[in-house]
């Protein structure tokens, strides 16, 4: 690309989802109006744009999925479904005026760091790029469907898809289904579908520990109580965020504390289930919370209807239109339905940034995702990620972590300003090391280290997707930049640096 060709702006951001957006609204309120919101597919939304699958709902409640700085007073339900939180993120882009912001179709393919300008050039698939002072990552873990390869799915004649790309144009009733995982997808996929399918056979590797879903309708007085006084929305959000405040430690130092929550589950499952074999084959053998628990009413219902089988088993093999379990246990498809989640540990945008030594950020983590209080990755100088590695939750909203991360943002952008001139700020890797170090030792005691396989785990099993603590603390951890844990790269021949910023990198 020649460089007249490319557009520069002060701000990057890559992906629209929430942390995207949140991402943009941040960058007005601090001033920043020179900035580009990169979007590879057409229409805002992330995840909530892309699962579209029967009963896709939010298992946060409502008044707590969404922005502090934007309450929302007419959400429908308690727990609140993907058209609803989609909406909300349209409405998110019109009241914060960011439509001229926004890049739609427009997919990064690309991204390098030029040291001899000191900013990143962009590459997308549909023009000429840009370059950018700094870039934003805001792409989501839960962005890439990872689909296993199974041996003799291509020679299966049926339709194949994943929960996160639903064919709408394929009508399941009267098909025989096979819906591949237990996760948060499937069991909404499940008690969605089984009323309209032929069989539908569940193949369960292990199986997961459901709760009770207190959802209801929220009424019109609710709402109309909400809109006239948000003190009393405030009051709802406040309540439900003390809640699972208190109940973190029971997650990252009190295990075994779980078991009446555990007890609570079984109840939940003896009910539904009276089969004595069925209810065996769907009680975890691993502590509660371990992996993400799952929230359902009409999940373990669905699964003792006439034509469903609950197969104990991950799915090994695939010949023709018939499927075979490890077990052994085959059975016989139409549809193949997969509800394997997505690429977490391993995010796929890693291999298109290329840092200071020439290296992408993939090659960067192949031991291991690794960045400064989850955002800035040693040796890819501006550039930060929002919900990057150890800033996942176990049990509460996501959102609160996204704007802790947006306060980072801010003051990355302020500490830069203050430097002068071109400038760019690079992690150390020192602060890196002691960051997930302390991380690490955090996460030895807590529900996530006790034996289970999930998906909060690398390769390596290690827990690189969870914060281990609670969101206040994410809060007071990300408030400040400590410009002291960042390498000031200049240009050559530019001016020096303030007092301050000289202190701070000796």
């Amino acid at each position: 690309m020649a460089e007249h060709e490319r557009q520069h702006v002060r701000v990057a951001v890559i992906g629209s989802g929430f942390g995207g957006l949140g991402a943009a609204v941040r960058l007005r309120r601090e001033g920043v109006t020179d900035f580009v919101v990169l979007e590879r597919a057409g229409a805002v939304g992330g995840t909530w744009r892309d699962n579209t699958y029967p009963g896709c709902t939010c298992d946060v409640p409502s008044h707590l999925y969404s922005f502090s700085f934007a309450p929302n007073p007419e959400w429908p339900r308690t727990f609140s479904g993907q058209s609803a939180i989609r909406g909300y993120l349209e409405h998110i882009v019109d009241t914060f005026r960011l439509r001229p912001h926004l890049r739609l179709n427009c997919e990064v393919t690309a991204l390098r760091w030029d040291a001899d300008e000191l900013r990143w050039e962009v590459a997308t698939a549909d023009g000429p790029g840009w370059t950018a002072d700094v870039v934003v990552s805001a792409t989501g873990a839960l962005s890439d469907p990872s689909v296993p390869d199974v041996p003799g799915i291509d020679g299966f004649p049926g339709k194949v898809f994943h929960s996160a790309r639903w064919d709408h144009d394929y009508d399941l009733r009267g098909k025989r289904v096979a819906v591949i995982g237990t996760g948060a997808s499937a069991i909404q996929i499940v008690p969605a579908i089984q009323p309209d399918v032929r069989r539908l056979t569940l193949f369960q590797r292990t199986p997961p520990w459901v709760l009770p879903r207190s959802d209801r309708r929220i009424t019109a007085a609710e709402q109309w109580l909400h809109a006239k006084v948000p003190a009393t929305a405030a009051l709802r959000r406040g309540t439900v965020w003390g809640i699972r405040e208190l109940q973190v430690g029971l997650f990252t130092k009190w295990p075994d504390r779980l078991r009446l929550v555990e007890s609570t589950a079984r109840s939940h499952l003896r009910k539904a289930v009276k089969d004595p074999a069925l209810r065996a084959r769907l009680t975890p053998d691993y502590r509660i919370g371990c992996k993400r628990i799952l929230l359902s009413n009409d999940y373990y219902p669905a699964l003792t209807r006439p034509n469903v089988d609950v197969v104990a088993s991950g799915l090994a093999a695939v010949r023709g239109s018939t499927l075979v379990a490890a077990d052994g246990t085959e059975a016989e498809a139409d549809a193949i339905v997969f509800g394997t989640g997505f690429h977490v540990t391993d995010l796929p945008i890693a291999d298109r940034i290329t840092g200071v030594e020439g290296t992408t950020l993939a090659e960067e983590w192949k031991d291991g995702m690794a960045a400064l209080r989850g955002a800035s990755a040693a040796g890819f100088p501006n550039f930060l990620t929002v919900v990057g590695p150890n800033t996942g939750l176990g049990n509460s909203s996501m959102i609160l972590i996204i704007e802790a991360q947006l306060n980072y943002l801010a003051d990355f952008l302020r500490q830069l300003d203050t430097l002068g001139g071109r400038a760019a700020l690079d992690a150390r890797p020192s602060a890196v090391r002691a960051w997930n170090r302390r991380v690490q030792q955090r996460m030895e005691r807590t529900v996530w280290s006790t034996g289970c396989s999930s998906w909060y785990l690398d390769a390596n099993g290690r827990n690189t997707t969870l914060w281990p603590g609670t969101t206040s603390e994410f809060r007071k951890e990300t408030r400040r930049l400590d410009l002291a844990e960042y390498q000031i790269m200049r240009l050559p021949g530019a001016r020096r640096a303030p007092a301050a910023a000289k202190e701070a990198t000796r």
